[in-house]
C-alpha cells in the first residue's frame, strides 16, 4: 500500500472522465488540485459529498483550485451520476484501481464481520508544483467540502 506524505510529489495519473475525455494530473501543474476519493456513485455519502464540493465549486474556481472526484465507478455510472445530481466537479473513473493504489486508498475494510476491499474516503490537496499540501484520511462528509476549502484559503493567504 502507498504511503502519502505531505511535501512528496503525488502519484501522476491519467483517467477518463464522465465524458470519456483524459485527464492527466501533471497536466494541471500550475494551479493547485483537489483530488477526493469516493467509494460508490448514486450513495447517500458519496453523494452528499459530491453535492457538497459542486456547491463550492465557484468558490475553488475562483482561488484557482481544479476539484476532481475519483471512484472505481465506470465512465457510464459517472455520467449518469453526475447528471442525475447536477454536479459541478469532474468525476474520473478508476476501473482497474491503479489510482487507488497508488494513492493507497483501495484498502481492505469490514462490515458486519466481513471482509472485503473498497474505498478509504480521502482528500488529498495537491499544490501548484504537484506536491501533497494537505491529506484528509478517514473523510467523514459533513461539513468536509467547508474543510478543505479553508485550508485552500489558508494556503493561499500563507503565500503573500
Amino acid at each position: 500500500m502507498a504511503t502519502l506524505k505531505k511535501g512528496k510529489t503525488a502519484p501522476n495519473f491519467t483517467l477518463p472522465d464522465d465524458n470519456g475525455a483524459v485527464v492527466t494530473l501533471s497536466d494541471l501543474r500550475g494551479k493547485p488540485v483537489v483530488v477526493y476519493f469516493y467509494p460508490k456513485d448514486d450513495t447517500s455519502g458519496c453523494t452528499r459529498e459530491a453535492l457538497d464540493f459542486s456547491c463550492l465549486l465557484p468558490q475553488f474556481d475562483a482561488l484557482g483550485v481544479k476539484v476532481i472526484g475519483i471512484s472505481p465507478d465506470s465512465v457510464a455510472r459517472h455520467k449518469k451520476f453526475r447528471s442525475k445530481h447536477a454536479l459541478g466537479v469532474d468525476l474520473l473513473a478508476d476501473e482497474d484501481k491503479s489510482v487507488l493504489n497508488a494513492y493507497g486508498v483501495w484498502v481492505e475494510k469490514s462490515m458486519y464481520g466481513k471482509k472485503y476491499m473498497g474505498v478509504e474516503r480521502t482528500t488529498v490537496l495537491i499544490d501548484a508544483d504537484g506536491k501533497i499540501a494537505e491529506i484528509w484520511p478517514g473523510v467523514k462528509v459533513p461539513g468536509h467540502a467547508e474543510a478543505v476549502l479553508k485550508t485552500v484559503r489558508n494556503l493561499e493567504e500563507n503565500k503573500l
